[in-house]
C-alpha cells in the first residue's frame, strides 16, 4: 500500500511542476488510473498534501470528485507556525505524532537525517522515563522549543 501511495503522490507532483504548482483533477479519474479506490487518493491527499507542507485543496463532492491542488509558496515562519498550530497546539503530543512532526521538518528541508534521529531519541517514551500521563507535555514543551530556535526565537 506504501508503494502505491508513493507513486499516486510522485504522479501528482509530477503534475504539478508540469501545471505551474496548480491542478484540478477528478478523484475518480485518478483512482481508475492507479486501479485504486478513491478514498486512496483521499488518503493520499490528506496526508502528503496537508497545507503544513506548502498545499492548498479545494475538493468537491459529486462528479467524480473535482480537486483543485495549489503549491503554496509559504515562508519559514508560515510553515513552522503552521506545525505548531497542527501538531502542538494542545500543549501535548504522542511520541507518534512528534515523529511525524520531525518528518516534516526534514521534508521542509529544516532539520537534516541526523538530527531527525537524534531529536526522536530524545522524545522518545524510551528517553522521558516518567508517568505517562505527563510525557506527552514534556514532549510537547520540548518540541515546542525546537520550532521556536527553527524561527529564531528563543
Amino acid at each position: 500500500m506504501a508503494i502505491l501511495s508513493d507513486n499516486i503522490e510522485e504522479f501528482i507532483k509530477s503534475l504539478l511542476d508540469e501545471y505551474d504548482e496548480m491542478i484540478e483533477i477528478q478523484r475518480n479519474e485518478l483512482a481508475n488510473y492507479f486501479s485504486c479506490a478513491p478514498s486512496q487518493i483521499n488518503y493520499v491527499l490528506a496526508t502528503r498534501f496537508s497545507p503544513e507542507k506548502g498545499y492548498y485543496i479545494e475538493s468537491k463532492r459529486g462528479g467524480g470528485g473535482f480537486i483543485k491542488l495549489v503549491k503554496v509558496p509559504a515562508d519559514r515562519h508560515t510553515q513552522i507556525q503552521s506545525l505548531y498550530d497542527v501538531y502542538l497546539k494542545g500543549g501535548q503530543i504522542s511520541e507518534k505524532k512528534a515523529n511525524d512532526l520531525l518528518t516534516n521538518l526534514r521534508s521542509l528541508g529544516y532539520i537534516n537525517e541526523k538530527e531527525e534521529k537524534l531529536a526522536a531519541s530524545m522524545i522518545s517514551d524510551r528517553a522521558i522515563k516518567i508517568p505517562s500521563n505527563i510525557k506527552d507535555v514534556i514532549r510537547a514543551n520540548m518540541l515546542s522549543e525546537m520550532l521556536k530556535t527553527l524561527l529564531g526565537e528563543e
